[in-house]
């Protein structure tokens, strides 16, 4: 199996479309079809990956991604039928990883999937994307996906971890929003580069002493962002 998945989607129809196509990919699959029933597995078992919908009877998708990060790390990738910014922005803010608008692409679900999960494992070093980098007090542990701030322990979404490692690696450099969405999808694809504000945001939290005065990820205005030298 390429990873256990957890879809948490009221729609059954629609959950088992996605649960057909995931399984042919070679996932181990389980559904959940309210929040509560999602809170509850999410209690006891454990998974590589939730696909979780924004509206939910009992708990919503977002009470329900915080319980996930509560609990740990577990990649998230928010549905949302309603085409709205503020519900992309709040489900980013409460930690997921990427988020989807209905109707979608199976094809594509399945994509971004891939493309998150490459992002919790390991990764082979090289000169250009080296496997430990200690900069302005942060250590960054590739090979352990592990972020140390002055000796403690950073906790990132694998998102967070990715941006920052990308940025890490050129203080700097001013990256576009559009480069750093296609360099952490591992693809191309029309990405919403408020996504890339909202990471940002959380890194700030995460990492600076005053996040409303960052001396660490600095914003270049109309460009993008960049680490300072």
């Amino acid at each position: 199996m390429m990873g256990k998945i957890l879809v948490v989607e009221d729609e059954r129809k629609l959950s088992d479309i996605v649960r057909d196509y995931l399984s042919s990919l070679g996932y181990e699959v389980a559904q959940s079809f309210t929040g509560t029933d999602a809170a509850e597995r999410i209690g006891r078992e454990s998974f590589d990956l939730a696909v979780l919908d924004l509206m939910l009877p009992g708990l919503d998708g977002i009470e329900v991604a915080r319980k996930i990060r509560d609990k740990g790390d577990t990649p998230i990738i928010m549905l949302t039928a309603r085409d709205s910014e503020a519900d992309k922005l709040l489900g980013l803010e409460v930690g997921a990883d990427d988020y989807m608008t209905k109707p979608f692409s199976v094809r594509e679900l399945g994509a971004r999937i891939r493309a998150v999960l490459r992002r919790c494992g390991p990764r082979d070093g090289s000169a250009a994307c080296p496997d430990s980098i200690a900069h302005r007090g942060i250590e960054l542990d590739a090979a352990m996906r592990k972020v140390t701030k002055g000796g403690v322990t950073v906790e990132l979404t694998s998102a967070q971890f990715d941006l920052l490692r990308i940025l890490l690696q050129a203080p700097g450099r001013v990256f576009a929003r559009g480069e750093l969405i296609e360099r952490m999808s591992g693809y191309e694809y029309e990405g919403y580069e408020r996504t890339i504000d909202v990471h940002i945001k959380n890194l700030r939290k995460a990492l600076e002493d005053d996040p409303s005065e960052p001396e660490l990820i600095v914003t270049v205005w109309g460009v993008g962002y960049k680490v300072q030298e």
